[in-house]
């Protein structure tokens, strides 16, 4: 799990790596799927996504100041298997 500092009104990109290691030379992501909790009026929205083979990312909008939100990125690979990364933004000024 990764923290990150991030103003509410900007609107900034995220990425994992998933390979360096990891996927080996065989798998690649397939399917990418980022979620934010908790949901709520004026929060972190997802607002576009892209895949690679070995790499995903998402630009993030939005969140209300002094709130703390959990992103998470499931991920399922060539091979089927499937993971699952977590990101948490803390909302400030900056």
């Amino acid at each position: 799990m990764s923290n990150y500092l991030k103003d509410p009104s900007a609107t900034v990109d995220y990425s994992i790596d998933w390979g360096a290691g990891y996927l080996g030379e065989a798998r690649t992501v397939s399917v990418s799927d980022w979620s934010v909790s908790p949901v709520e009026d004026g929060g972190v929205a997802v607002i576009a996504t892209l895949v690679a083979p070995t790499r995903t990312s998402a630009t993030l909008s939005g969140g209300i100041r002094g709130h703390v939100y959990r992103v998470s990125n499931r991920v399922t690979m060539s091979d089927g298997r499937s993971d699952e990364r977590m990101l948490v933004l803390r909302m400030e000024d900056r």
